[in-house]
Formats: C-alpha cells, sequence, structure tokens
C-alpha cells in the first residue's frame, strides 16, 4: 500500500505558523537545515552561534546563576509555573513541530508535550521541598544537619526522539534547584528547541526572572564537546547512544565535572505461562513500535515461556500487521516515519545479520513507499524469532525491530533479560506474584525501570528515570532526582560553650 504524505510546502507552512504563534523569529542562514522525516525534504535553513557566540552564552548564564543561587527557590518555582501555563497555552503549536521534525504521530506529540507540562507541576512543588536531614551528634551541644545548594550552570545535550521532554525534565528542576542552564539540541530538532526556549524567555519576561538563566546554542557536535570541556559548566547531562556517552563521561570527569548520562537501551519483557495474553499483546505492541521504535525504552527483546511462544507469536503477528503506517498527521496512523533512511539502513542491516544467525522474520521488516517522497524513511516493523541472544540480539537496533527468544524456566528468563550490556527499562506479564517479586528483587531484573504487566515504555515524571550498565547510571525527572542538580553541604554548629572533638579525641 503506498503511503501519502503532506507537501513539503505544507509542512513548512504548518510548522511557520506553530513558531510565529510562539513568537519565534528563525535565525536564518545556511549553518543548519531544519528538515521533516515525514518527506525526508528540508524546511528551513538557520543561522547558529559562531565560538563568539557560544563564549557570550556560556559566561551570560555563569553569571545569571551568580543572582539566580540567591533567589529564594518558591520564587524560582514562580518561573517554572509560568513555562507550564505556556505550555499548556501552546500545547498544539508545539506538537505540530514534533510532528513536523521528530515525525511522531500526534497522540504522542501532545503527549510529549503533556510531559513538559507535567514536570514543571512536579518542579514548582518541588521548590518547596528541597529539604536536608538533621543528623543525631556524637557531641553534646552540638547539631549536625545537611543542606543542599544549587550546582552551578547545567549544560543539557538532547536527543531528536523526546525533542522536547528531555529538555523540559533537567530544565524545570535545574532551574529550581538554583541552576542556569545552557542548552545544546539535537540537530534533527532546532525548531522545537527554538519555541521551547522562546516560552521560556517570555516566562522569565513575566516573572522578573533573569533572562540569561536560560540560553539555547544551536549548532553542531564541536557545541556539544564545549559544554562537555568547558570548567564553568557544573553538570553535563547528555542523551544519546553509548557510543557518545564512553566520549562524554571521561572528559566530563577529567575536569572533576559532573555527568548524568541517559545512554542506550535493550529493553526486555519477559511473558510467563500465566500471563494475561491479552493484556500483553496491547502492551507489547506500543512498546515496539511506539515512536516508530526509537525510544531509548523500546521494547527490542521478547522473552517468553516456551508453552505459550506459539499462541503469543500468533497474536502478536496478527496486530503488526494490521499496524497503520504512514502521514503521523493522520489520525489512523500509529506508526510514523524513521528519523532518515540512515536509521532505515541500520535496520535493515540488523534484519540481514540476525536472519544469518538462524533468525525469522515473522512479520514486518519491508520499506513503505512514499512515491511523493522518496527521502523519506517509513518502514513496517518487524518481528524476528531467534534461536540465540547472539552479537546482533545484544545491540541496540534504534528502529522498530524486535526480537522473540523462548525460556523454560525463571532462572534461565532472567538469565536471558539481563545478558545484555545496556540496563535501562524492563517488564515482565505474569499473574505469578513470586515471579513478579522476583523479577522486581535484587536477584531479577539489572535495569533501572522494573514493570509488572506494563510494557518497557510510557514512563510518569514521578519517578526517577534511568538506567544502569550502559545506560550511564544517571537519574531525571522525578523521585530524588533533584539531587544531581544540588550540592550538599554537612553543617557542624557548637551552640555550648565548650569545644568537643568527635570520635573523643583530646587535644590542647
Amino acid at each position: 500500500m503506498t503511503i501519502v504524505v503532506p507537501a513539503t510546502g505544507a509542512l513548512r507552512t504548518r510548522a511557520r505558523a506553530a513558531l510565529d504563534r510562539v513568537g519565534v523569529v528563525l535565525p536564518e542562514g545556511d549553518a543548519l537545515r531544519a528538515r521533516t522525516p515525514i518527506t525526508g525534504e528540508e524546511l528551513f535553513g538557520l543561522a547558529v552561534p559562531d565560538a563568539a557566540g557560544t563564549e557570550e552564552a556560556l559566561a551570560a548564564a555563569r553569571d545569571a546563576f551568580l543572582t539566580w543561587r540567591t533567589t529564594p527557590a518558591p520564587r524560582r518555582g514562580e518561573l517554572v509555573r509560568r513555562l507550564g501555563e505556556l505550555l499548556r497555552e501552546h500545547q498544539g503549536d508545539l506538537a505540530d513541530l514534533i510532528s513536523v521534525e521528530a515525525g511522531k504521530i500526534r497522540s504522542e506529540a501532545l503527549g510529549e508535550v503533556q510531559e513538559m507540562i507535567d514536570i514543571c507541576d512536579f518542579a514548582v512543588g518541588l521548590s518547596r521541598q528541597l529539604y536536608g536531614r538533621t543528623i543525631a551528634s556524637e557531641r553534646p551541644g552540638h547539631r549536625l544537619a545537611e543542606s543542599w545548594h544549587p550546582l552551578g550552570v547545567v549544560g543539557v545535550i538532547s536527543a531528536f526522539n523526546f525533542p522536547a521532554a528531555v529538555w523540559s525534565w533537567n530544565t524545570a528542576v535545574a532551574l529550581v534547584c538554583g541552576d542556569a542552564v545552557v542548552w545544546k539540541p539535537s540537530e534533527l530538532t532546532p525548531l522545537i528547541s527554538l519555541a521551547c526556549d522562546r516560552l521560556l524567555a517570555r516566562a522569565a519576561e513575566d516573572v522578573g526572572a533573569p533572562r540569561d538563566v536560560h540560553r539555547l546554542l544551536l549548532g553542531d557536535r564541536a557545541v556539544g564537546e564545549r559544554l562537555v570541556d568547558d570548567p564553568r559548566v557544573a553538570l553535563v547531562s547528555a542523551t544519546g547512544s553509548t557510543r557518545m556517552g564512553r566520549e562524554v563521561g571521561p572528559r566530563v570527569a577529567a575536569r572533576f565535572g559532573r555527568c548524568l548520562l541517559e545512554l542506550g537501551g535493550n529493553n526486555a519483557a519477559v511473558v510467563a505461562p500465566s500471563a494475561d495474553l491479552e493484556l500483553a499483546v496491547r502492551g507489547i505492541v506500543f512498546a515496539a513500535v511506539g515512536t516508530a521504535g526509537q525510544r531509548c525504552t523500546t521494547l527490542r527483546r521478547l522473552i517468553v515461556h516456551r508453552d505459550i511462544a506459539g499462541t503469543l507469536t500468533e497474536r502478536l503477528t496478527a496486530a503488526y500487521r494490521k499496524l497503520p503506517v504512514g502521514d503521523p498527521f493522520d489520525d489512523g496512523t500509529l506508526v510514523g516515519p524513521l528519523i532518515s533512511t540512515r536509521a532505515l539502513d541500520a535496520m535493515q542491516a540488523a534484519l540481514d545479520r540476525v536472519r544469518g544467525e538462524g533468525g525469522e522474520l515473522l512479520a514486518g521488516g519491508a520499506r513503505r513507499s512514499v512515491p511523493a517522497a522518496p527521502h523519506a524513511a517509513y518502514v513496517e516493523p518487524a518481528v524476528v524469532r531467534v534461536p540465540r541472544q547472539s552479537d546482533t540480539v545484544r545491540e541496540e537496533t534504534f528502529a522498530p525491530l524486535l526480537y522473540v527468544l523462548t525460556y523454560d524456566t525463571f532462572d534461565e528468563a532472567i538469565t536471558l533479560h539481563n545478558d545484555v550490556p545496556q540496563g535501562l527499562s524492563s517488564s515482565i506479564f505474569t499473574r505469578d506474584q513470586q515471579e513478579a517479586e522476583r523479577f522486581l528483587s535484587s536477584e531479577g531484573s539489572d535495569c533501572g525501570i522494573a514493570n509488572v504487566n506494563i510494557g518497557t515504555s510510557g514512563a510518569e515524571i514521578g519517578g526517577a528515570f534511568g538506567g544502569e550498565k550502559e545506560t550511564g547510571g544517571g537519574r531525571e525527572s522525578g523521585s530524588d532526582a533533584w539531587r544531581a542538580y544540588m550540592r550538599s553541604a554537612t553543617n557542624t554548629v557548637n551552640y555550648s560553650s565548650h569545644l568537643s572533638l568527635a570520635q573523643n579525641v583530646s587535644f590542647l
């Protein structure tokens, strides 16, 4: 079936209208090309800051931090509250830009903006809850306490797949913690980045906050490297591939800076014999094909008990064959385009390799034709039954490619699940309480996110987000992830008239 998509001109008009309503004046130039994966073509040419402009942004953010850190935290929360109001006002405009630039279907694009609104609400509450501790002192007449203080400039390096939400996770929390933010977004999504920056600037104007508490730096890899290497950037929060993290981590550590890494995921779901298969199929399909398989939490490995593997794969492949692939602005579409033909080529290469390793293609995998957009990358999500967890299966392919393995014992399932370098998200479908609890225990999933009877993607902002092993160990969003954006101090106050030394030391 041939896919019909809007013309590039219509998408350009749609994007321009959304930018106008937000109040963005495009920095026109030739240094960066804004493109759309819907047609694979260019929308606008943009200017980016030169080396002097990058230096000015970093210096301005550092100066703004020196003022912002002395602003009471509840007052800082007013800036984020106003940002959340503006996000609500422009939810449709921002969703348009996300769909145009990242290719997300409408409901997912709107959901990403809702996630931004939610984290603003969370951060506003957090602005009155940056709690320390009172600690029992061993010395009479002494008080021992822990306090938390703003950290400095936070450099945010974000990826294309959640071009706005990941920025908001970092920015909303960093701002209420008293930090300034310098944002280097993906080169693939500059338009939504400009819109977010403009709304935050408007919020700052409305509440009287320093404009330079947030600065946007469009540009290439060199801009990101500047954030990584600059000692004024106290924390680098970087989202991307494990390869990228291997470069960023040591460079930040070499200058004794802090790193918050959100890297690759090779997420799996275990399906036990007792599972509700209808529930499992629904959860698996969304987790595996949502955002066209381009989420870091996308389900990539399905580990199914041998007794139900045939029944489950039949239901799963039947669901896959019905998935509407096409124009993300069409209400009936569930799978939009891949970000680029390069991503499609990587998926096809992985399919070729895994079939050479004995894999059997059960559904999908074919490129979908778009005569009016030959440079776009539309593909049928694929399901492949594999005999073992090969090197190809153990790698992350950022596309809708799901591998199905079987197991006989629960211990075997856990071993298969954990036998990959990545450790982001995981799930189990079971009605057996013992299996569920073992999966969540220290002997179960080794991931930062572990779910029961729900898929691997779709995390709420209230819980901390992040993973272990080659996923980087970072935590963003909710829970106590805010501590990464602050520094702690241990305080001892002697309110007696005597000098008592710890550990019963006697001196003078």
